[in-house]
């Protein structure tokens, strides 16, 4: 009989759990683990091998908002564990569970500066939710059930576990602890039912506790506000969370919200924020809810709560849990809220024209977002980069039930191609949609290179205006005319695209719209791109 190795122990945890698919860029710190995932052991759990560690850990992260579960990055120590931090990072802003599993030193050269050793509690310390260390072969069963704990319960987010190479290596006898997730823990409900009930102007501010790879938790979330005749926004970038063509869906919280929009927010007399942790960009820079406006907050984590907004009602638990538990809604509303639902609605709708302007350096790409929005198939799943590109994609499309929008709330680039690979393998027959800027696409587009190892099929399209767009913008407000450090200087990006084996469509004109429409809906690999005006989004 084989000998299970501590390495063996966390991979027969991980596939018990019902995780699938794990990212690495391989190191020899973790020889052992690699080992334990080869598909000779049977595991179940299918290996990506990445181009760059940041790229694993942005796959992992888009794995798990598709999967619900943790995703999973193994990384070599040092070098390995720097380049994965901007996954850990992101993770943590987007409330998403990531195990970063580090190969470490040897644990005898713990602590005394060894060749790539990194003091991962003291670097990640500020990030993770919980950064854990085995010092030996028997700890390490403990400690990924601890990891995956830390990851799933409460606001999800990241964990981190160092592992010894030669601990990797050794004889295990224990097994990891079975993991159950906790029981809700509900209030009575009777006094949130009883102020959303007497609110002539409430909004519902919908957050990251409503995500949910079924769909079960959105429709709950719709179910909802129909029944109680409640106008929905949501919080940063997860505008897939309700129906946006719905007459009670009022738009987001984000960046740069038209004024009109926020003065009627700053009206409401509930707010009723449900799984959200309330921060700085939904929340306006801290500025709403305002002092004078009843507010209502549930979240699971309750350190999260009466930390800069009080609450009048604060309740420590998951979002759709306590919709399950609400009372059924009264026949009538107050008098006054149809006409408040409707005025905000309009207000969100007067928000996603786009004007029809020529500009002489390219297309508005606006409107190659827009055109997206139209065509995608009903279950399209789409990878939207960071950057000045992407802001149509959260205020000028609609999207519908059955499709995900797929971005990064932290704001990070290199996030689209990543996220894209992660959901063309997890859904092999759903049309995936990668969307990015020519500055995001050469910073971690040779994740390309896996979807074409894999065969899998993703529609790239790239927004080329030659610029840092976002950062561009802010010198132009700053410093008007004075431009430093923003300017690209890009390679023939539709013969990069060729290299990787994909079809491209230069979209010059807008008489290249339809081409973009064909090459959307055909099967295979498609890529687009797009000369998009730079003056379209200066100030």
């Amino acid at each position: 009989m084989s000998t299970n190795t501590a390495a063996d122990r966390i991979v027969q945890f991980l596939s018990r759990q019902g995780v699938q698919r794990a990212w690495c860029v391989p190191g020899e710190s973790y020889i052992a683990l690699l080992h334990a995932l080869h598909p000779d052991q049977k595991q179940g759990i299918d290996l990506v091998v990445s181009r760059q560690e940041g790229g694993a850990a942005f796959s992992a992260m888009a794995d798990a908002k598709l999967s619900g579960l943790p995703g999973v990055v193994l990384v070599s120590r040092g070098p390995g564990a720097c380049n994965a931090a901007i996954g850990l990072h992101a993770a943590e802003q987007d409330a998403v569970p990531l195990i970063l599993l580090i190969g470490q030193v040897e644990a005898r050269d713990l602590r005394r500066r060894a060749f790539q050793e990194i003091d991962y509690g003291r670097m990640f310390g500020g990030i993770a939710k919980w950064v854990g260390e085995a010092h030996g072969p028997e700890e390490v069963p403990e400690l990924i059930a601890r990891a995956w704990a830390m990851a799933m319960q409460g606001v999800p987010g990241p964990v981190v576990l160092v592992l010894p190479e030669e601990v990797l290596a050794m004889p295990c006898a224990a097994e990891a602890p079975a993991w159950l997730p906790p029981l809700p823990s509900l209030p009575d409900t009777a006094p949130i039912a009883a102020a959303i009930a007497a609110a002539e102007r409430p909004i519902l501010l919908a957050g990251h506790g409503f995500e949910d790879a079924t769909g079960a938790r959105q429709a709950a979330l719709l179910a909802f506000a129909e029944a109680w005749n409640l106008p929905v926004a949501v919080s940063f970038r997860r505008q897939s969370l309700f129906p946006n063509e719905h007459p009670l869906y009022v738009g987001d919280l984000g960046l740069r919200n038209p004024d009109a929009q926020r003065a009627a927010f700053a009206e409401a007399d509930l707010v009723i924020a449900l799984g959200t942790r309330l921060t700085d960009i939904t929340t306006q820079g801290y500025s709403w809810p305002a002092p004078r406006q009843k507010l209502i907050h549930v979240c699971p984590d309750a350190s999260w709560l009466n930390w800069r907004f009080p609450a009048d009602i604060a309740v420590a638990a998951e979002a759709h849990a306590l919709l399950a538990a609400m009372p059924p809604a009264p026949v009538c509303a107050p008098p006054g809220r149809a006409a408040w639902n409707a005025r905000l609605r309009a207000l969100h709708v007067a928000d996603c024209g786009v004007p029809h302007v020529d500009w002489p350096d390219g297309l508005p790409f606006a409107e190659v977002a827009q055109l997206v929005g139209r065509v995608a198939a009903p279950d399209a799943i789409v990878s939207v980069d960071a950057g000045s590109f992407a802001a149509p994609f959260y205020r000028k499309v609609m999207w519908k039930p059955g499709q995900l929008l797929l971005p990064s709330q932290s704001g990070a680039m290199g996030c689209g191609m990543p996220g894209a690979v992660a959901a063309a393998l997890r859904f092999p027959g759903r049309q995936v949609i990668c969307a990015v800027g020519d500055g995001g696409l050469l910073m971690t587009g040779q994740e390309l290179a896996v979807a074409q190892a894999r065969g899998a099929a993703i529609k790239l399209i790239v927004s080329d205006n030659g610029s840092y767009g976002s950062i561009r913008i802010h010198q132009e407000r700053a410093h008007p005319g004075a431009v430093s450090g923003t300017d690209l200087s890009n390679p023939d990006i539709p013969g990069w695209c060729r290299a990787f084996g994909m079809p491209v469509l230069e979209v010059k004109t807008r008489a290249d719209y339809g081409a973009l429409e064909k090459g959307l809906a055909a099967p295979g690999p498609f890529a687009a791109v797009v000369r998009s005006s730079l003056r379209a989004i200066l100030p």
